[in-house]
C-alpha cells in the first residue's frame, strides 16, 4: 500500500503518470464499493465519477505519510450518502405516470403549408412580387425596375397579395383549406 501513497504524492504534485496509475488502481475498489451497496452498474459508476470529482478538489487535504485507503473510502463513503440523499429528494419530489395523456385533436397545431402551394392562390402578377421581395431580397425599387412599373404599383400589388395570404392563412388555421383557384378576395 506504500506505492498507492506515492502515487498520491505524485498526484498532489500534478504528475499525470501518477494521477493515471493512482485511478487505474483504485476505481476498481471504489467500483465494487458501490455496486455492493445499490446493486445497480450505472450509479455505482455515477458514484465512483462523484467520487474522483471530490477527491481531485480535496486532494490538498490527504497528508503524506498517512494511510491513503481509508483516507479515499471516507470521501467515498460521503459521496455515497450524498448520492442517496439526492436520490431521495428526487424520488419524493417525482410524480410518476402511467402514460402520457393524449392531444386532444383541436390542439394539435396545423401544419404549415410550403412557400409554394401558399403563394399559388396568388395571381401571377402578385406572385411575381411576392417572390422577389421576400425570396429573393429585392428592394420595392429594384422589383419595380424588373417589372417595368412604378414603386406604387409594387407596393399595391405586395399589399393585396399580403392580405389575401392572411385570409388563406387564417381560413387553413381553422380548418377549411383552399385550392388553387379559389377566390379569396
Amino acid at each position: 500500500m506504500a506505492e498507492l501513497e506515492i502515487l498520491m504524492s505524485g498526484y498532489q504534485r500534478g504528475d499525470p503518470v501518477a494521477t493515471t496509475v493512482l485511478i487505474r488502481q483504485v476505481s476498481p475498489l471504489l467500483l465494487r464499493f458501490f455496486a455492493s451497496q445499490s446493486g445497480i452498474r450505472q450509479e455505482a459508476e455515477d458514484l465512483l465519477q462523484d467520487t474522483w470529482l471530490q477527491i481531485h478538489r480535496a486532494r490538498h487535504t490527504h497528508r503524506p505519510g498517512e494511510p491513503l485507503l481509508p483516507w479515499i473510502y471516507a470521501i467515498a463513503r460521503h459521496v455515497r450518502v450524498d448520492g442517496y440523499r439526492r436520490a431521495q429528494r428526487i424520488r419524493s419530489r417525482e410524480q410518476t405516470m402511467d402514460s402520457l395523456p393524449e392531444r386532444p385533436e383541436s390542439a394539435r397545431p396545423v401544419p404549415a403549408p410550403d412557400f409554394d402551394s401558399l403563394i399559388a392562390v396568388l395571381p401571377p402578377s402578385q406572385r411575381e412580387v411576392v417572390s422577389m421581395l421576400k425570396v429573393s431580397g429585392m428592394s420595392l425599387e429594384e422589383v419595380a425596375r424588373a417589372t417595368a412599373s412604378s414603386v406604387g404599383s409594387v407596393k399595391l400589388k405586395a399589399h393585396r397579395a399580403y392580405e389575401k395570404l392572411r385570409a388563406v392563412l387564417g381560413r387553413q388555421g381553422s380548418g377549411s383549406r383552399l385550392r388553387s383557384g379559389d377566390d379569396v378576395v
